[in-house]
């Protein structure tokens, strides 16, 4: 089973949500605030079980409306997701994958583990 694991950095406090191997599928923007921290898990377990998929690595892709997760290619043309809220924030982001199933794959790992991850706070990984 995954878990949300609050860090605390040198400006603030992120979350880093992992699967059930240690391994990171997602990661938080750094908050200012715990408090901060907790609503954005939350709103990731909200979030992720009813978003949808635009997939912007296809020609003519088509805009889907929040809560959605954005798969795209970043500058050194490796596929990379993130989770959008309904109100548009970005609340998630992934690493980069060499393979566009490799994304998938931690799209529905995000899916899977977020709704029922228990959270908890490291000092370091």
């Amino acid at each position: 089973m995954g878990k949300f694991a609050i860090k605390t950095v040198k400006t603030g406090v992120k979350f880093n949500l992992k699967a059930g191997n240690g391994e990171v599928i997602a990661t938080s923007e750094v908050y200012t605030r715990l408090a901060a921290c907790k609503k954005g898990i939350e709103s990731v377990r909200r979030n992720a079980v009813v978003a949808k998929l635009e997939d912007q690595t296809v020609e003519g892709f088509q805009v889907l409306t929040n809560p959605k997760f954005e798969v795209y290619t970043d500058k050194a043309g490796e596929y990379r997701f993130r989770l959008k809220a309904r109100n548009g924030e970005i609340i998630a982001t992934s690493e980069g994958y060499k393979a566009k199933a490799s994304c998938m794959n931690g799209i529905e790992s995000v899916r899977k583990n977020a709704p029922d991850a228990p959270v908890v706070e490291e000092n370091d990984d």
